[in-house]
């Protein structure tokens, strides 16, 4: 499993490297509301974003810009976390959209582009997702993803505004993943 930065092209979404040229276009549409069940809270600021993606860039993570097609736009970002080649798995997570294109196919088609990568270029036997016992909107996003709900870490993670929250865990597995795809693939509109 060879993992490197890429830019995967969906119909919607482009996800390209994460880079500072990136900052201008996310301060945008980041805000507060958006961060209220993570554990950092950028400022929202050109700065701000600046740093977090420094964050990013010197982590041994592989971020994305979701960058909307149609305009050229930085909306998001999204993260292969906990990479371990040895086992084959990895996380996608630290993923915010701006609040403007939540329920969209933004979020949809993000994923379905980095979980068609992790399996089927990267050879990934299990992709997980962890979020906030309190964000229900990203628990809902991801079963609806096609995500087995795997448990509950009580007491888990500290919020930036100090509130302690458990993380809910999920994952996906290789051989779930065709049945995934299929459901993903009908969702967003894409022929076979």
């Amino acid at each position: 499993m060879n993992i490197q930065p890429i830019t995967l092209e969906g119909r919607i979404v482009r996800l390209e490297p994460l880079a500072l040229h990136h900052a201008e276009a996310l301060a945008q549409v980041a805000a507060p509301e958006i961060f209220t069940a993570y554990t950092y809270a950028p400022e929202y600021t050109p700065d701000g974003l600046r740093k977090l993606i420094e964050f990013h860039l010197n982590s041994d993570r592989i971020a994305f810009a979701k960058i909307l097609r149609e305009t050229n736009q930085a909306v998001g970002v999204t993260t292969y976390l906990e990479i371990n080649p040895q086992f084959r798995h990895l996380e996608i997570g630290h993923t915010w959209i701006g609040k403007a294109y939540q329920g969209t196919q933004v979020n949809p088609e993000s994923k379905y582009l980095l979980l068609r990568h992790a399996f089927e270029f990267l050879g990934t036997i299990r992709v997980q997702f962890k979020t906030a016992g309190t964000n229900f909107r990203s628990q809902r996003a991801i079963e609806k993803l096609g995500a087995k709900k795997e448990g509950v870490l009580r007491k888990h993670r500290i919020l930036y505004t100090g509130e302690i929250d458990d993380s809910i865990l999920y994952s996906i597995l290789d051989d779930e993943w065709p049945a995934v795809k299929a459901g993903l693939e009908t969702r967003l509109g894409y022929r076979p």
